[in-house]
């Protein structure tokens, strides 16, 4: 790292940059988390994200041993690596069977089946400076594919019109990263590094500005279903077409030995006014 920070000071404060957002951004699901915990429930919401999260450092890092001076792209991804990890236990821990063999049998097809291969492929067929080249671009792939994600989201807010579903700090926070690690790879002349985060900038800038387009727009109000408690509902042949009905109040009425007789009498009165109130309406 010192080597890195003497011949490329630039590059280390953005790769230090980096590390800092980097982190804030694998936090930011802790909230969720934290209520998964809380209410012991995952509450239907999927656990893929996480698993592809925890591929994507898992590749970064395999990158980062085979290329001298990488420090800073290893420290970042092994947190992420933890972090990732322990969302995926908490997941597992709480979720109804069916989601924990689903997101077992992932983890397993994609951070053991598919990283072994690409391990076991780059060290067989590839030797030296083509080994990284070859992996370079496949972390290229994967981290544009990752970037192209959230055009669902994208997708849902247009046709919503409602920001709810892309919260503005995680936008923010995943565009400036980007840009750190676009000059990161700049300045370390390691393009593998700056392309895809050209991806991650140009999709976090429209993002923020769907944001700020319907940030003010108001989702339209569920469709409720009324109901009218305690209701009688009658329905009257008025003529060979006219038809109407009714809605009449049930009065309740407490029955008490020792004050019968101005019962009878309360209910006398009711029936008179449920007669004057009554009200029909043609259908």
């Amino acid at each position: 790292m010192a080597v890195l920070s003497l011949d490329h000071p630039w590059a280390f404060t953005f790769g230090i940059l980096g590390n800092i957002i980097s982190f804030m951004v694998y936090l930011s699901p802790l909230p969720t988390f934290y209520r998964v915990y809380r209410k012991k429930s995952t509450e239907g919401f999927q656990c893929v994200p996480y698993i592809v999260a925890l591929f994507s450092a898992m590749l970064w890092i395999y990158y980062a041993l085979l290329k001298p001076n990488s420090y800073l792209l290893i420290t970042i991804n092994s947190i992420g690596c933890v972090i990732e990890f322990a969302y995926i236990i908490v997941y597992l821990v709480y979720a109804p069977k069916k989601q924990k063999i689903c997101t077992a049998k992932l983890l397993i097809v994609l951070n053991v089946g598919l990283f072994g291969l690409i391990l076991l492929l780059t060290l067989l067929l590839s030797k030296g400076p083509d080994r990284v080249h070859i992996l370079g671009w496949v972390c290229v792939g994967f981290s544009v594919s990752v970037f192209v994600a959230p055009l669902s989201v994208i997708r849902l807010v247009i046709r919503t019109k409602s920001v709810e579903f892309m919260p503005f700090s995680l936008s923010f926070f995943l565009t400036l990263s980007a840009v750190v690690w676009f000059s990161y790879g700049l300045f370390t002349k390691d393009k593998y590094i700056a392309l895809p985060n050209i991806v991650g900038f140009v999709f976090g800038i429209i993002q923020m500005v769907l944001y700020i387009v319907y940030k003010k727009s108001k989702r339209p109000a569920p469709i409720m279903e009324i109901k009218m408690p305690d209701t009688v509902i009658e329905i009257m042949k008025l003529g060979p077409t006219e038809k109407t009905f009714g809605v009449h109040p049930i009065i309740e009425h407490e029955h008490n030995s020792a004050q019968g007789d101005q019962n009878e009498h309360y209910d006398a009165n009711n029936e008179e006014r449920t007669k004057e109130q009554f009200t029909t309406i043609e259908v």
